[in-house]
């Protein structure tokens, strides 16, 4: 299958993704077809900001319009946060959209978490993850804590890198939802969050929604 992906929302996501799909197949030794088409990430988080899901999809559809003309089968939007408008997007999308929300549901279901602390943007915290999971509770920082989570993460995606003082803020406030609010595993709810955890060498549970979503991704792609 033939793969397209939504990129640029931010830079350091899109690398994950490719990289991701490029050592998975080379590992299945299974040919990987791919096309990645550009979105802007200051537009995405302005559109996000305002609730502008009209504008957002808008331009998701004509990117899927360029994947079609590639010759791609299916469409990724590789960011938590673009994932504000993925109802209305799949209804007008002209490629099934392989929906990251749906599938971070099922794996949190799988692996049996009943409460999860979140990271990423405002609205993905503040929602609780789009409002997704109903079976574990979603529990976001408060107060501060969420406004400084907020900043450190809009900042780094849009450069592309993590600076030791946004690293500081992710894992303060994941300590504080692992300890105060007895959160049994952090949840990554913004794609570019793997520039600041890896999960191999976490010292706590991770929700990789980045990892989920590729994986889920070579399912289909490989059957």
């Amino acid at each position: 299958m033939h793969i397209g992906l939504i990129g640029g929302i931010g830079p350091a996501a899109t690398d994950f993704y490719y990289r991701r799909l490029i050592s998975t197949f080379a590992s299945r030794k299974a040919a990987l077809e791919l096309t990645i088409v550009h979105a802007d990430a200051p537009t995405l988080v302005a559109n996000l900001a305002s609730n502008d899901a009209g504008a957002q999809v808008a331009i998701y559809e004509r990117l899927t319009n360029r994947l079609v003309a590639a010759g791609a089968e299916c469409v990724v939007i590789t960011s938590v946060a673009g994932h504000f408008c993925v109802a209305p997007f799949k209804m007008v999308s002209p490629l099934p959209v392989v929906d990251m929300i749906v599938e971070v549901g099922r794996a949190i279901e799988k692996r049996g978490l009943k409460r999860i602390g979140i990271l990423g943007t405002r609205t993905v915290m503040n929602t609780r993850f789009y409002g997704a999971v109903a079976s574990a509770e979603i529990i976001p920082p408060s107060g501060q804590d969420l406004d400084d989570v907020h900043e450190a993460y809009v900042a780094m995606a849009t450069a592309g890198v993590v600076t030791e003082a946004q690293r500081l803020v992710f894992n303060t406030v994941s300590r504080k939802l692992l300890n105060e609010e007895g959160a049994e595993a952090i949840m990554l709810g913004g794609t570019d969050l793997a520039l600041a955890f890896n999960q191999p060498d976490s010292p706590f549970p991770l929700v990789d929604c980045a990892g989920i979503h590729v994986d889920a991704i070579v399912r289909l792609a490989i059957s």
